[in-house]
């Protein structure tokens, strides 16, 4: 492909001062249970070609399905036509050396069992186990399973030298029950809806502890239906690892994402609370918060050894001991900010430019376990798995729900909560940490659904995170 691609570099003929072409083909299969019966077995693919071109400071983009010298001269003209067009209004002017440099490398997810070592009827009939085992009572009215595989490609060229190519594997499963008592209706799902996303083979979800996790799940979801409703107070929060995988998205990735704190995503995504001029200063939480941009963690769904441009991913700290140092945004928006960002201009698929977005953000451990996390709290309360949630368009008020949540009393976890939810500022709650689990108690998940950008690009993301205690929380019950 390499070989291919650089001809056509030599030979689209356009007066740009940079040209690059991304190619991705992409096959994903999504296979969906319901009461153990097959709703869906569906097979999708999609291959193109994204046309970047730098005319003048500025750049243009156009996209093609047919990945040939012809197709792609005619979409090198259309984004040099904009890139010329809007060089005369420019914000502010790129350059190629600096926004778009140089690079050559690979990256493959690494895995053990091929996404194609199950057949089709093999996953089915996991799926329809799943469902099954769910149904642990005939309070259970509803099972659901599903299971996708995507398999992704990606070849970066352009013409000042760089190579690139990536082979990503995907796999996103899912299980859930719902149970039903007169009027009273809970859910209950593996770590949250869609939240277990990685990179990797099936051996991600042909785990030993399978079939325990998923009769538990079965088992809480009745269990709900006879527990208290979560009392409304402000006491000591526990949030599990794939509560805190909504936390992370949502008040840190979000609102540090430099093109919405420049304004380009007022419109559709907000903006956020975070100004420019709070980089290397603004304290973000408590000495405890370490977040990281991590692109290197094996199996995490968003790892990647280039963005989207080019750009080589590296490990860095976004926040340490509370203090913000980094911006999540790309070359291009390091540049119009100034201030320090990383890899993470990424796209959805060749049809669509690459942006800012975050990619693996990780909240770093601790040292305590988790029986001295509950031991040292008089009165709280634990939650897991995210029902709901609602966040102002600049980041900085929250309300979360959870499926789940257990009553802390004296050291213990005591009787099961259900419509568990908080609310919180951004600044507040984060300076409220005041207890980090150690790695044992970290965990990582992900999501296939971060939505952002005009056309809308709906990407994935991976966050891992410890055990946390916040302290002086408000939370309330409720819901139904």
């Amino acid at each position: 492909m390499f070989s291919e691609l650089t001809k056509v570099i030599a030979h689209i003929d356009v007066p740009a001062d940079w040209i690059g072409i991304r190619v991705v083909k992409e096959t994903s299969s999504t296979r969906y249970v319901r009461d153990g019966l097959p709703q869906n077995n569906g097979k999708t693919s999609t291959a193109g070609a994204m046309l970047e071109v730098m005319v003048n400071g500025c750049i243009g983009y156009a996209a093609t399905n047919e990945v040939q010298l012809q197709s792609l001269q005619i979409a090198a003209e259309e984004a040099y036509k904009q890139a010329l067009a809007a060089s005369e209004w420019w914000i502010y002017p790129f350059q190629a050396a600096s926004e778009r440099p140089k690079v050559i490398g690979e990256y493959i997810s690494p895995f053990l069992e091929p996404l194609d070592s199950l057949s089709l009827e093999e996953i089915n009939d996991l799926l329809v186990r799943i469902c099954n085992t769910l149904k642990v009572s005939d309070q259970i009215v509803q099972t659901i399973a599903s299971a996708t595989t995507s398999e992704m490609e990606t070849w970066f060229v352009s013409s000042n030298g760089s190579e690139v190519y990536q082979k990503f594997l995907f796999l996103r499963t899912d299980y859930k029950a719902t149970a039903q008592d007169g009027a009273i209706v809970q859910k209950r799902s593996y770590n949250g809806s869609e939240a277990n996303c990685y990179q990797g083979g099936l051996e991600l979800f042909k785990q030993a502890e399978l079939w325990e996790r998923v009769r538990r799940i079965g088992e809480q979801a009745v269990e709900l239906l006879i527990a208290d409703e979560c009392p409304s107070t402000t006491t000591n929060l526990v949030l599990a690892p794939d509560q805190m995988l909504l936390q992370i998205h949502e008040s840190i990735g979000h609102p540090l994402e430099i093109d919405r704190i420049l304004g380009d995503e007022r419109n559709y995504a907000g903006g956020s609370f975070v100004k420019t001029s709070d980089f290397g200063k603004l304290v973000y939480g408590s000495p405890l918060m370490n977040i990281t941009f991590d692109p290197t963690v094996r199996s995490e769904f968003a790892s990647y050894g280039f963005d989207d441009t080019g750009a080589v991913a590296t490990r860095e700290y976004l926040i340490k001991e509370g203090i913000l140092l980094r911006g999540l945004g790309s070359l291009e928006s390091q540049a119009r900010a100034g201030v320090p960002g990383v890899a993470c201009s990424r796209a959805s698929s060749w049809n669509r430019p690459a942006i800012d977005r975050m990619a693996n953000l990780n909240l770093e451990p601790g040292n305590a376990s988790f029986d001295e996390i509950i031991a040292d709290i008089e009165h709280g309360v634990y939650m897991d798995s995210n029902r709901s949630w609602s966040i102002d368009d600049r980041r900085y008020k929250f309300q979360f729900g959870c499926e789940y949540a257990k009553l802390i009393e004296n050291g213990k976890l005591t009787k099961t909560l259900r419509n568990p939810n908080y609310r919180a500022t951004t600044p507040e709650f984060w300076g409220n940490l005041i207890k980090v689990g150690n790695s044992s108690t970290w965990e990582m998940y992900g999501t296939p659904f971060c939505g952002k950008g005009e056309p809308n690009q709906m990407i994935w993301v991976g966050h891992g995170s410890p055990v946390c205690v916040f302290a002086n929380v408000e939370v309330f019950g409720g819901g139904s």
